[in-house]
């Protein structure tokens, strides 16, 4: 993968398994520190402080992880998905 990437390109081309599973982490940790950082309880300031750190950390580990592209992966855009057939059948909520 010599070629320069745009970020559109990156945001729309195959993700390593790795970094699928980091914005879930990520948003955990953001949840956790979310938690930490307004408990409606007093905290000592370094407790708070660091919910204020997992809040950052886990929203850069969420935002990295949406653009890590697969160096040996094809670079047609949704190439590590199963091809589906394009169309859809509208019904009644029934045949779903």
């Amino acid at each position: 993968m010599s070629q320069k990437l745009t970020v559109l390109n990156r945001v729309t081309l195959p993700t390593p398994r790795f970094f699928r599973k980091v914005p879930t982490i990520g948003a955990a940790l953001a949840a956790v520190g979310g938690i930490i950082a307004t408990a409606p309880v007093a905290l000592p300031a370094a407790v708070v402080t660091l919910g204020g750190y997992l809040v950052l950390a886990g929203s850069v580990a969420a935002a990295v992880s949406s653009v890590a592209v697969d160096p040996d992966g094809d670079l047609r855009p949704g190439a590590d998905e199963p091809v589906a057939d394009a169309r859809v059948e509208r019904g009644d909520a029934a045949s779903l």
